[in-house]
């Protein structure tokens, strides 16, 4: 392409304004002295203020710019930036009745400061304000944000007297005059300058803020001797004629280091420049030389010229002249020359004419003309030239944003309100402001709609147009057809309201141009646009046919014969476009919509232009094409030159290791809009090109003339051209949807649950996806993915280059905006390999855009297909359509190793195992819908998954494990089993099974756990049942019960038994309580059960081994509980335990439990007592019954029992009521024989009746019982019963006489002796036990001698005591007798014998 972008036509691209109004902060100040001028006294203005260094990368400022628009006393200052979101960037300020000149705003630049120079009415005043190279380093601007310089603009001291000056009133002071100037001196003093009705210039002087000074008025004015000097021309008032005044209507300021140059252009058409230093004027020029005049125009006053001034370091000063005639007008471009001796001359260099009527603004560079205009119709009229290279003075046009349509078609299969609501709120046709204004008016200001979003601006006019229509309407019933047109009335009203208020927002006031960057905007009332540059396709299509004739051809293409072609097929193409009407519009669009080829559609537009062809345009056509050298050609040319699909995807950028001074560039929301209407802007221009060039391309399908197609061109050719074609309309038609499509507001949870997601997919961390960043207007998805992503890869692409030295890099907007947009268009082409788009959308949860972006791409795309799908597939997935996104993650997978996303998506990590491609995604997807909750669907996935995985035995298991899962998870209890057993890893099929006995048993599903015919998996289940059983507290989970089902449940009686013997002794020795006695009972029970269905030679059990195994779970096998080294442990003997002893067992629980729910405070020791322990137990807690069943069934002795019942028998016969009350509970629990008594007994009375029935019961042998109950009470010093007495006398009298002798009890001793010699004598014998008394005839008796020895020995030593003399002597006396009868009876025995 051979065109220069200087010789192109350029677009204005607004800057969306879909945000809120904002709330400006006010400053308001009301000088003294001054009287109030009417607010309208002047016009509105516009201007703006470019940073020095605005193109340099590194600088501070970079892309930064101030403008400002005036109203009557109000200026409002806005600071923009291309590059960052600029915070508090807006400050409007009123002088209270001083309205500002026009042009009257002037800001300067130093180095620590910017100053603003304002210039009313009646006062000049100066704001200081830091610069924003002392307010941040520029290394430091890496945030999407930053503070303007107007942040603190409520601290500078507007007020201060030093800051502003009423302007003096001095004779001769033009006040019929908006002239004006200002600028610094290098002092740092304010200058304004101001017209003198003499034709002078008064300069008013404020001293530098920082020094003291006083306020001085200089009035630059002309001596005579000079005037005739340098002119010759002398004041009208002395010459007295009638020229026009030479009063100053333009002023301009050049600086110099010590000096300025005024130049003010005056009503007498001459120019002259003044010195400020020398205060003289060192030139005065007759523009009228340089126009062709006539006596009129030199006799009349100029009021209407301009001036203009531009400055370039290498070509020196410009000066740009605008010469206003009566319907016409001239523009005079010169350089100032320097002559000798301090004299100065103009070099004429251009001039320019024009026919356009009314001149706004123009701006001037050394090398262009910028002008704005208003045309007789009052339309915004926009051109450029540039007068070095354009010898021939042919203005390039500048296509300007064209109003809104003045109506809006509703069809009759519409509903008025959606359709001018679609119409209102669609991206780029109406501001905010707008809307709002319109709002405010339609609702009669019955409320203030401020501080409005896009979303509630929409519910606001909606709720404001329906109330007013609801309002009207008087008649109950209406018919349809009046409904509607009732509606279309009233909204058609409020479109009107809203295209009024945006028509005046809109209305341009003033051109800003920076000539650092090259940048120009559009200054209007209540918005900014950019202009930039057309490509070389909008361009000739967009020409008005007087430009497209004089097109040079050679600025095309190289090819003249091509040039022409093209120029030719162009004009075809503009009068189809001419011809369409809106209904056949509308066709192409439907088409598009509802997925429709475009080539029918074309065809039915083609039928319908041959029907209505009533102005002869296919004649027209027909006589072009005759033109044409080769059509097929020239519409490949045109289509090559529309097409931005690329053989391999654009490089990735690296955007994290770019430079910080890059990493914000053209960042900002302002730039990114203009990004982003220019990339719509072409895409609806091409659209446009596309579809009337699908409608000649039918039109030579159907002439079919060889002549025309260029010397019989095949038919094949016309068909691919024409399939060609198709995809390119329906590309652009996709991009401009994409353009006006704006994003949702997302919540923080789904924005967060969506980032999960992508974490799962491994596709949180990739260029396509960065954190949603909060705007303050709604953004269209295109704006979206520009700022998140694609303006990354376009400035890596573009400043990342080798050799590509930053430093020196200059930014140059024209080149820049349009080597974007280029950039930006690939990214977002359908059918690139990139996919970085939808990727984008997907992560910023625009699934609803998503789901219709790729609805409108998938019927003639093939480019993407599966990534497509899985994007469908997530999109259904987060709206709960989970089969849907299960179809779509099937169909997508065929794509799988041929597609840049999807590879992506498969990258395995680092250490991973590496298996196929599809089944790398077929994981993904799986942890996907893992994730979102969707088992079913997993278990789906995966089963189709292992059909892929025949041969990969370690992806079998992994899925064979997820299915597992998943069955297990949603209760498939039987299908969990089938994967288990089918899980070729044993590892992992332990795993499930494992996890199968958990699951099941905390469902308490333990019917299906233990019905299940766990084939070679026997031992395993076992085991993992034992592993757990022991690992777990004994009381809230019943492993054992399960274990002791699964052996029943297979008839493995003593498997069960051991079990549950097991189970019981754990719980008696860590289950401490009340609940796990009862638990152990029952355990005992069951496996005594068990042995008893077993054969009895084989019942028994193997003793289960006590100790760390089970007491400590998770112990060190090798340390001891306090860390110490375990002694190596011994092979143990195994201990075989019959059904006897398990029975022993059960009685032993039985007892425990009895004991446990008498006195609850024992079961802290009783769970596992022993035998001999529990005896004691029980004694104390006077269970005596139980303590001798226990003792029975043990074979233990009785007598801890006897002693323990004789000890009770004490504490109650030494113990008050209280012992007696607490008594009766443990005699209760015994079992008393029945008391026939005339009196009421005692609890004293009652245990020793016990005592003594069981002395009866229990009899021992030795009297072992007697003994130690008579030992017990002797010992506590008890005085012995009678009945005890008699009992023991009747059993064992010898060793009742020895206890008596034991515990020196000598009266009671020699009582029972003298008893017990009757006895044998015949006298009371049977209550000694004595069957046959002392007799010759009766067996031989006996005494017990060594004792009554004793005894006698003891009285005797007892001389002292007269009772024990008493007690010897009859004891002696008694002694004697027995012997004299035992010696006749003795005698008589011989003798018998004998």
């Amino acid at each position: 392409m051979a065109a220069a972008l200087s010789a192109r036509s350029c677009l204005e691209l607004s800057a969306a304004v879909r945000g809120p109004a904002r709330r400006l902060p006010e400053l308001g100040f009301t000088p003294p002295g001054t009287a109030p001028l009417p607010a309208g006294r002047y016009g509105d203005s516009a201007g703006g203020f470019c940073y020095r260094d605005s193109a340099q990368l590194a600088a501070a400022t970079r892309n930064r710019f101030v403008r400002w628009t005036t109203s009557g006393d109000t200026v409002e200052l806005v600071e923009e930036s291309l590059d960052v979101n600029l915070l508090n960037n807006a400050v409007r300020l009123r002088i209270h009745g001083c309205p500002l000149l026009p042009g009257g705003v002037h800001i300067c630049e130093v180095q620590s400061h910017l100053v603003i120079l304002l210039l009313t009415g009646q006062t000049v005043h100066r704001l200081l304000l830091p610069h924003p190279s002392r307010l941040y380093r520029s290394e430091l601007i890496t945030e999407s944000q930053m503070q303007s310089v107007f942040t603190d603009i409520g601290k500078t001291n507007f007020r201060d007297p030093v800051n502003y000056c009423v302007i003096p009133n001095v004779p001769g002071l033009a006040s019929n005059s908006v002239a004006s100037a200002a600028w610094l001196s290098s002092e740092g003093e304010a200058l304004f300058a101001l017209p003198s009705a003499a034709g002078g210039i008064f300069v008013l002087k404020l001293p530098p803020h920082d020094a003291p000074g006083a306020v001085s008025v200089v009035e630059l004015k002309q001596s005579s001797v000079v005037q005739r000097f340098l002119t010759g021309w002398m004041p009208t008032a002395i010459r007295g004629d009638c020229g026009p005044s030479d009063l100053p209507i333009s002023l301009s300021v050049h600086c110099l280091d010590h000096d300025a140059f005024l130049f003010a252009l005056c009503q007498d058409h001459k120019l002259r420049m003044w010195s400020y230093k020398d205060q003289m004027c060192l030139m005065v020029a007759d523009l009228l030389e340089f126009m062709p005049v006539s006596r009129d125009l030199r006799l009349a006053m100029g009021t209407s010229h301009c001036l203009r001034l531009a400055f370039s370091q290498s070509l020196g000063l410009y000066l740009g002249v605008y010469m206003h005639a009566p319907k016409c007008g001239q523009f005079c471009v010169f350089q100032l020359v320097s002559t000798e001796s301090n004299r100065y001359s103009l070099d004429h260099i251009s001039s320019l004419f024009s026919s356009q009527e009314t001149l706004i603004d123009f701006a001037l560079t050394s090398s262009e003309i910028w002008a704005l205009w208003h045309n007789e119709e009052n339309q915004t009229v926009v051109k450029y030239i540039n007068f070095e290279q354009n010898v021939a003075g042919q203005w390039n046009q500048v296509f300007v944003q064209p109003l809104p349509e003045e109506e809006v078609t509703v069809r009759h299969d519409q509903d008025p309100r959606e359709t001018y609501l679609e119409y209102l709120f669609t991206p780029g046709r109406f501001s905010n402001a707008a809307i709002q204004k319109a709002l405010q008016i339609f609702s009669q200001g019955t409320e203030r709609h401020m501080d409005l979003t896009w979303d509630e601006l929409k519910k606001e006019v909606t709720l404001a147009v329906e109330s007013e229509f609801q309002g009207s309407v008087t008649e109950y019933e209406c018919s349809l057809e009046e409904f509607w047109q009732l509606q279309v009335e009233f909204w058609s009203k409020f479109y009107a309201c809203c295209l009024q208020y945006q028509e005046a927002l809109s209305r341009p006031l003033a051109l800003h141009l920076n000539p650092h960057t090259g940048m120009v905007c559009l200054l209007k009332k209540g918005s900014l646009s950019f202009l930039v540059p057309c490509s070389l396709v909008d361009h000739l299509y967009l020409l008005s046919n007087e430009h497209l004739l004089t097109e040079d051809d050679a600025a095309i293409f190289d090819d003249l014969e091509m040039s022409r072609d093209v120029v030719c097929l162009v004009q075809c193409l503009r009068l189809i476009g001419e011809s369409i009407s809106m209904e056949m519009a509308f066709l192409m669009e439907m088409a598009c919509s509802r997925l429709q080829p475009p080539e029918k559609a074309a065809e039915q537009i083609l039928e319908d232009l041959i029907a209505n062809d009533t102005e002869n345009v296919m004649e027209d056509i027909h006589s072009k094409l005759q033109e044409i050298r080769n059509p097929i050609h020239a519409i490949g040319v045109l289509i090559r030159e529309m097409d931005y699909e690329t053989d391999a995807d654009m490089e990735r950028a690296h955007h994290l290791s770019m430079r910080l001074n890059l990493t914000q560039l053209y960042g900002s929301a302002t730039a990114c809009s203009v990004v982003c209407w220019g990339v719509c802007k072409v895409a609806t221009i091409r659209f446009l090109i596309c579809r009337d060039l699908l409608v000649l391309q039918q039109l030579l399908l159907r002439l079919g003339d060889p002549m025309v197609l260029g010397g019989g061109q095949l038919f094949q050719s016309q068909q691919d051209l024409l399939h060609r074609t198709s995809p390119l309309l329906l590309s652009y038609y996709l991009i401009r949807w994409a353009s006006q499509c704006l994003a949702s507001d997302v919540p923080v949870d789904t924005l967060e649950s969506n980032l999960q997601h992508l974490s799962v997919l491994e596709l949180a961390d990739t260029t396509a996806l960065t954190p949603h960043r909060l705007v303050s207007s709604p953004q269209t998805i295109v704006e979206l993915f520009f700022q998140e992503v694609a303006r990354k890869h376009i400035i890596s692409r573009l400043f990342l280059q080798p050799n590509t030295n930053l430093a020196e890099t200059s930014l140059n907007w024209p080149h820049l905006i349009t080597a974007i947009v280029a950039d930006f268009l690939p990214l977002l082409w359908p059918s690139n390999p990139s996919f970085l788009f939808p990727e984008c959308l997907m992560g910023n949860c625009q699934y609803t855009q998503l789901q219709e972006y790729i609805r409108l791409l998938q019927p003639w795309c093939h480019v993407n297909m599966g990534s497509c799908c899985f994007m469908m597939g997530r999109c259904y997935l987060v709206m709960g359509e989970g089969h849907k996104a299960l179809d779509c993650f099937c169909q997508a997978a065929s794509e799988v190793g041929r597609e840049e996303f999807l590879d992506r998506l498969i990258q395995p990590e680092e250490g991973e195992m590496v298996s196929t491609p599809r089944l790398q995604y077929y994981s993904k997807v799986l942890c996907l819908l893992d994730m979102v909750g969707l088992p079913e669907l997993v278990i789906q996935l995966a089963t189709l998954a292992i059909m892929e995985s025949a041969d990969d035995w370690r992806s079998q298991a992994t899925l064979r494990t997820c299915i597992f899962k998943h069955h297990l998870d949603l209760g498939h209890n039987s299908e969990a089993y089938v994967a288990l057993t089918q899980n070729p890893d044993p590892g992992r099929q332990l795993d499930c099974l494992r996890q199968l006995v958990v699951v099941l048993c905390e469902r308490s599903q333990l019917q299906d756990l233990v019905e299940f015919p766990y084939v070679n998996l026997h031992n395993e289940v076992v085991g993992i049942i034992e592993s757990h059983a022991r690992a777990v507290d004994l009381m809230t989970h019943n492993y054992y019960e399960l274990l002791y089902a699964f052996h029943i449940y297979r008839h493995n009686y003593r498997k069960a038994g051991t079990v549950m013997f097991e189970y019981g002794m754990r719980l008696g020795r860590e289950v401490r309580t009340l609940r796990g006695l009862q638990k152990q009972g029952n355990c005992f029970l069951a496996a005594v059960n068990c042995l008893r269905l077993i054969r009895p030679e084989y019942a028994w059990i193997v003793q289960p081994a006590p100790g760390a195994v089970y007491e400590r779970p998770g112990a060190s096998p090798k340390r001891s509980h306090d860390g110490e080294c375990a002694a190596v442990p011994t092979s143990r003997q195994i201990e075989i335990l019959e059904l006897e002893d398990l029975e022993k067992e059960c009685v032993l629980s039985r007892i425990r439990l009895t004991l446990v729910q008498h006195d609850l405070s024992t079961a802290a020791v009783a769970g596992n007592s022993t035998p001999e322990e529990t005896v004691a137990l029980l004694v104390r807690a006077g269970l005596f019954d139980t303590a001798i069943t226990l003792c029975q069934t043990f074979k233990l002795p009785l007598t801890p029992i006897f002693e323990g019942l004789t000890f009770k028998c004490i504490k109650l016969q030494l113990g008050g009521e209280a012992a007696q009350a607490e008594a009766w509970e443990w005699l209760a629990a015994n079992q008393l024989s029945a008391l026939v008594t005339t009196k009421e007994s005692s609890a004293t009375d009652e245990a020793w009746r016990l005592l003594s029935s069981y002395l009866e019961r229990y009899p021992s042998q030795n009297s072992l019982y007697h003994r130690c109950v008579i030992n017990k009470l002797l010992a506590h010093g008890i005085p012995l019963p009678n009945w005890l007495i008699n009992s023991y006398k009747e059993v064992d009298a010898a060793q009742l006489l020895r206890l008596y002798l034991n515990y020196d009890l000598l009266e009671e001793a020699v009582d029972l002796v003298l008893e017990y010699v009757d006895a044998v004598l015949g006298k009371g014998h049977r209550y000694f036990g004595i069957e046959f008394p002392l007799s010759a005839t009766a067996p031989m008796v006996w005494l017990p001698y060594t004792a009554i020895d004793q005894l006698l020995q003891a009285l005797r030593e007892s001389t002292t005591n007269h009772h024990s003399i008493v007690l010897y002597q009859k004891l002696s006396d008694k002694m004697e007798d027995y012997q004299q009868k035992v010696s006749v009876a003795t005698r008589d025995r011989l003798y018998r014998r004998s």
